[in-house]
């Protein structure tokens, strides 16, 4: 997941990690009740790293447009439904 964290009233970015508790919680709720499970879904750690330039965001959200096709899930990114980029990222 790419992404750019919105400001507060301040102008300090939300913190990443207050960011990543809401999504994994949010997400590990829903995946787990749609499984019929419960626990933990997401591991403790995660991996950030901040980008330094257009040319590595691009580079990075190739990386992850190509993820589904890798896994040989579909044969062009655009065919997987769960993708979704951003018309900024695009341009």
């Amino acid at each position: 997941m790419l992404m750019k964290p919105l400001r507060d009233e301040n102008g300090w970015p939300f913190p990443l990690v207050d960011i990543l508790q809401c999504f994994k919680g949010a997400t590990a709720h829903r995946i787990n009740r749609l499984l019929g499970r419960s626990g933990p879904l997401w591991e403790e750690e995660s991996f950030d790293h901040v980008l330094r330039s257009d040319e590595w965001l691009q580079e990075k959200c190739e990386y992850i447009r190509q993820n589904p096709v890798e896994a040989g899930l579909v044969n062009k990114p655009e065919d997987y439904r769960w993708l979704w980029v951003s018309k900024e990222v695009r341009s």
